[in-house]
């Protein structure tokens, strides 16, 4: 038996023809760094599909200036930078050869993914870009799909919530975690699915492109003010578990230098502190939106009114 593991299992146990992750298995890999963690590692199909993106957006943003238009640059570098390049950060560098050996670096993965590059990509307006440089049939299309049924009850805020609230709960309190950590195919949907589940939720928020039943700002501000206890209180759970979240898998590894334990009360710790750190920012952007759009509408109604008023006084001249 094995010594030291509060599962009990015996090494042949342990031993599983399961995928391990490369290095990872048997103490191979050491502690991380600064420089193993920003090594470039562009082996993931994510790899293909950011810069798909990226060029897709760069095009776009050229076709419209090449016509004439005007494109705001913030949108870009938000859409490029803090958006695409945080993806990058987390999954196409040595951040991805650690985010199945400790749960802290895998709960900053996590974070980055659900939380903070789909505000980034919001603000962006990707949607609106498209449909300003498409062709009158595929923009026909795409608005189709922006405005279909499907788009609508996605785009709910509060099924965008439920979405967004559960999907940590389910994931890490089953099974589902420990089939992403031992099968590749699983893992890079799991990234996938914190990204797609992040944009449902900050899309209809802060995003400016044109979305089926967006709230009003206070409904908005509301919304993310609930979902702040919710990290805390899944942080907090993780603390305190008396298990490691993943099975047998990270003492499977043979990491003598990792106290996992010790780690998973610093992941939940990063979620904990993670979760209240972007909402307390959402909430700002979210005030900012808010008083921007009150100042539009201010200018729209007082343009109206000198209108009123110039067409007043020319009827009594008359």
């Amino acid at each position: 038996m094995v010594t030291g593991y509060p599962f009990g299992h015996s090494l042949e146990a342990m031993s599983t023809p399961w995928t391990y992750p490369p290095l990872a298995h048997g103490g191979e890999l050491g502690p991380p760094d600064a420089a193993t963690l920003l090594r470039p590692n562009p082996e993931s199909w994510l790899a293909l599909a950011v810069l798909a993106a990226a060029a897709l957006y760069l095009y776009a943003v050229y076709v419209l200036r090449a016509r004439g238009d005007r494109w705001p640059v913030g949108r870009t570098i938000a859409f490029l930078l803090p958006g695409l390049g945080s993806i990058v950060t987390v999954t196409l560098t040595g951040v991805a050869g650690y985010d199945t050996t400790l749960l802290s670096v895998h709960m900053v993965q996590h974070m980055v993914l659900s939380m903070v590059a789909p505000i980034f990509l919001a603000l962006g307006a990707p949607v609106t870009l498209a449909l300003r440089v498409l062709p009158q049939r595929p923009r026909g299309v795409l608005l189709a799909v922006v405005h279909s049924r499907v788009a609508r009850v996605l785009a709910h805020p509060l099924v965008a919530f439920a979405f967004f609230t559960a999907t940590p709960f389910v994931l890490y309190f089953s099974g589902l975690y420990e089939l992403t950590l031992r099968h590749e195919f699983a893992h890079e949907l799991a990234h996938a699915h914190f990204i797609a589940v992040g944009c449902l939720f900050f899309w209809p928020l802060v995003g400016v492109d044109p979305l089926p039943g967006r709230w009003p700002y206070p409904g908005r501000a509301l919304l993310m003010v609930l979902s702040t206890p919710i990290h805390a209180v899944l942080g907090l759970t993780i603390m305190q578990s008396a298990t490691l979240l993943g099975g047998d898998w990270y003492p499977s590894l043979g990491l003598e230098w990792a106290d996992h334990f010790a780690d998973q009360k610093l992941a939940g710790g990063i979620l904990w502190a993670g979760g209240e750190a972007v909402s307390v920012i959402m909430l700002a952007v979210l005030v900012v939106q808010w008083m921007k759009a009150s100042e539009r509408e201010a200018r729209r109604i007082d343009r109206q009114l000198d209108r009123e008023e110039a067409q007043a006084v020319g009827s009594a001249a008359d």
